[in-house]
């Protein structure tokens, strides 16, 4: 894919454990989110297809919006517990798709975690699946295109995509608190493959609480 390449040229780009996500059936991939490259990234790395969740607006900007088509996601309205959503995603995990998740339910603006929405672990309690935690590491820099460019010039990034080993959740009807405390176990999860700078509300201060987010302005950071 050539943003992959383009960014593999701007630096260097390292992907590790790729084989840790099942190659059948279906799965919830779970990641961080800092930069709009991540899904791209996560998707190119994966060793099969994925189906991203994405944020519906997305889908009616021109070219993005044909660009997050081709890559087979489905939309969600963010902040509002968008349960055609959770539907369409129970949907492709009960027919042995592969659903890629951002829980952070928005780009982080300093690459470092943000407390996660229930969304994915309950995603992931309708359809039975495992879940697959991945952390991005080194695309907080890149904003746009001209960032790219003149990483291409400096060769000054250094990209990690890396999987974790794969986990179920306890079975059970979702219940808030157990979408909560789910929740709380991806992101940890995730915090877990990063280096512990980029950890934010998942570092060591936060050890023995359930942290999630209760609620996100609409103007948060995209």
């Amino acid at each position: 894919m050539a943003l992959p390449l383009a960014l593999r040229l701007a630096g260097s780009l390292k992907i590790e454990h790729a084989d840790r996500v099942p190659l059948d059936g279906g799965v919830v991939i779970v990641a961080n989110h800092a930069a709009l490259v991540d899904p791209i990234l996560v998707c190119a790395a994966a060793p099969r297809r994925l189906r991203p969740i994405a944020k519906r607006e997305l889908f009616e900007t021109p070219l993005i919006g044909w660009t997050v088509w081709l890559y087979g996601a489905f939309p969600v309205r963010r902040h509002s517990g968008d349960l055609g959503a959770l539907r369409a995603g129970r949907n492709h995990l009960r027919a042995g798709r592969a659903v890629l998740v951002h829980p952070e339910g928005t780009r982080s603006p300093d690459g470092r975690l943000t407390p996660g929405l229930p969304g994915s672990a309950v995603m992931a309690l309708l359809g039975g699946a495992p879940i697959v935690p991945c952390a991005v590491t080194g695309t907080s820099p890149i904003k746009g295109p001209r960032s790219i460019l003149r990483a291409l010039m400096t060769r000054s990034l250094s990209i990690r995509v890396v999987f974790g080993e794969p986990f179920d959740l306890d079975e059970g009807r979702p219940t808030a608190e157990r979408a909560e405390v789910a929740t709380d176990l991806i992101m940890r999860r995730i915090a877990e493959l990063m280096p512990e700078e980029y950890r934010g509300a998942y570092g060591p201060d936060s050890e023995g609480q359930v942290v999630v987010a209760r609620h996100r302005d609409d103007d948060a950071p995209e």
